[in-house]
């Protein structure tokens, strides 16, 4: 069965069913890709430390892998490890050829320069789309492997705008990505992971986009002019329910794990569900989909590399 809609109602946009929707594109392709080259596109996993969080995702990230028909590849090093203990390890992801798309799970240790280690990664093998090159193309407006979040989160908002149209949606391939001439979006945080790059994918589908952050001092006036709200300012609660215009579509990036041990948005969510045209779960939401665009990623990074 697909998605239909009633207008009357939020739109709660579900982010593991759309990533059960990609596990079938991507399994195709995954496949095609294992007939012609005899083996299967490969993920190479670096965690280090012993971080619960991180853990947790590195798992979620290899069983999506694994259904989709890759083959993933793990090290795992102590929260002690060196400088040059860690960038041996990823070299050596770097010139094993079984290996298509290479992860360092994030944080890291802090006595370990983050943006050294992510640069020190083959930008052909970049599986979260962070790499100088990688990014230097998507400025230009090129380039496919893209930051994984922004591109899940786009991904969310394309459901948003086909079912407020309503398209009936069956397969990955029913979603388009819709232009947004016209739309004025809100980015709230401005991290290399998520704010930044999702700006300019934005600006990509002719969004008017504004950038907000900590140090914004109008915040509840531009939620309330926003067509879009994209909240990844990593702050719970930060968004409020009557700062945000009716009928907007609201993409929840935050993940922040309270006192009680629950995860919480950056938005108040039971405020605004069922004020806005849709919104996304957290969990349920972007996470999802941000794991189905790193195996997108890697897949992609085989096809070229193999050019397939």
């Amino acid at each position: 069965m697909g998605y239909s809609v009633d207008k009357s109602e939020a739109i709660i946009l579900d982010g593991r069913w759309l990533a059960e929707l990609l596990r079938a594109r991507i399994s195709a392709r995954s496949e095609a890709v294992f007939k012609a080259i005899n083996r299967r596109p490969g993920l190479g996993v670096i965690l280090v430390g012993n971080n619960p969080a991180s853990e947790s995702y590195v798992n979620m990230k290899e069983r999506y892998a694994k259904s989709c028909g890759l083959e993933t590849f793990d090290i795992k090093l102590s929260k002690d490890v060196t400088s040059e203990a860690l960038k041996s390890a990823i070299t050596s992801f770097n010139e094993d050829p079984r290996i298509d798309g290479i992860l360092l799970q994030l944080p890291i240790p802090k006595h370990l320069a983050t943006e050294e280690m992510l640069d020190l990664i083959s930008a052909h093998k970049d599986a979260d789309g962070l790499h100088p090159f990688n990014q230097g193309l998507m400025m230009r407006g090129g380039g496919t492997l893209l930051p994984c979040t922004p591109r899940g989160a786009l991904r969310l908002m394309d459901v948003a705008y086909s079912r407020l149209a309503g398209d009936l949606i069956e397969s990955y391939d029913d979603i388009k990505e819709w232009d947004l001439s016209g739309k004025s979006a809100l980015v709230v945080g401005r991290s290399i992971l998520v704010g930044k790059p999702l700006s300019l994918l934005l600006q990509q589908r002719n969004a008017t986009v504004t950038m907000a952050h900590s140090r914004t001092q109008n915040l509840a006036e531009l939620c309330a002019k926003a067509d879009i709200v994209f909240a990844a300012a990593g702050s719970p609660g930060l968004i409020k329910a009557d700062w945000v215009s009716p009928r907007a579509i609201v993409i929840d990036v935050g993940t922040n794990r309270l006192e009680n041990g629950k995860l919480a948005g950056d938005v108040e969510f039971l405020g605004l569900k069922d004020k806005v045209a849709a919104i996304t779960p957290v969990p349920g939401g972007v996470g999802p989909m941000t794991v189905a665009m790193l195996v997108l990623n890697t897949l992609t990074a085989c096809e070229a590399k193999e050019m397939l």
